[in-house]
């Protein structure tokens, strides 16, 4: 559900050429969309394992989670096309850092998920606001700018920090569980799609509301299955839920690498 309706970037070149130089983004497939929601999946359990099973805490988790984002964000910044190894690092990062966001308002500083909910809907729909009154576009095949791609990456920050938070909002805050939550969500995605395909829903819009919906929808499914049988969840634990699904992960990157099924047209990323 991408698209791309610029005429010109910001120095008057042809957005094909443009692209050619920094594309930065992959094209939006079924691949990537599997690979979105297991990482924010992974997100959701990998934070819960840094901070309760190896005991760092929410505090040293966040800090030493928030330098590995940096350091991956520099590497994706810094590179003049999209590889796949360093953009999907760069989402699983953001993921954990995300929900840690929320994690620490809520438990460290005692900020109800009602608030957070809030606060980070307004921060995201700012975020996006500023977007596009300066680039005039929200579209993901337009991210051939350092500005754009800055955008970009504040405005996913604050899908992941919102979508922890609505997701536990909804799962734990209303009691509705864990299963329940996640085939909400996941039936607000296909009302979405639905909506793209059979009534011709915009489709920067459809692209973005399905993509905050999937963060959720991870949440939830991460929680149902790593949590305990007595809390409503499967029982599988954050060790092997996060191994599944970075294994998973991996195999899809390194298909993904070889096979530039997820390339956009006229790219010449190799």
């Amino acid at each position: 559900m991408g698209y791309s309706g610029d005429k010109q970037n910001n120095n008057g070149q042809n957005p094909s050429i443009a692209r050619q130089m920094l594309n930065k983004v992959p094209e939006v497939t079924i691949y990537f969309w599997i690979i979105k929601i297991l990482a924010t999946t992974v997100g959701e359990t990998a934070a819960d394992f840094l901070n309760s099973n190896l005991n760092l805490g929410l505090t040293n988790t966040t800090y030493i989670m928030g330098v590995l984002l940096l350091i991956t964000l520099f590497f994706q910044f810094r590179s003049t096309k999209y590889v796949p190894r360093i953009y999907w690092l760069a989402v699983v990062l953001i993921s954990v850092v995300g929900t840690l966001v929320t994690d620490n308002l809520v438990d460290n500083f005692g900020v109800p998920l009602k608030t957070t909910t809030i606060i980070f809907t307004v921060a995201m729909l700012a975020a996006f606001a500023a977007w596009y009154a300066s680039e005039k576009t929200l579209s993901i095949h337009s991210i051939y700018t350092t500005k754009r791609e800055a955008f970009y990456w504040l405005a996913i920050l604050f899908t992941f920090a919102l979508g922890t938070a609505a997701g536990d909002l909804i799962a734990e805050g209303l009691n509705i569980g864990y299963w329940k939550s996640a085939l909400m969500f996941a039936v607000l995605i296909g009302v979405v799609t639905l909506a793209y395909y059979r009534f011709k829903l915009n489709a920067v819009l459809s692209f973005w509301i399905a993509y905050i919906l999937t963060r959720p929808l991870g949440a939830s499914l991460g929680d149902y299955l790593s949590q305990p049988r007595k809390d409503g969840g499967l029982g599988l634990g954050t060790v092997g839920t996060s191994a599944i699904f970075l294994v998973t992960i991996l195999s899809l990157v390194i298909y993904l690498t070889k096979t530039r099924r997820d390339v956009l047209p006229n790219s010449t990323n190799e």
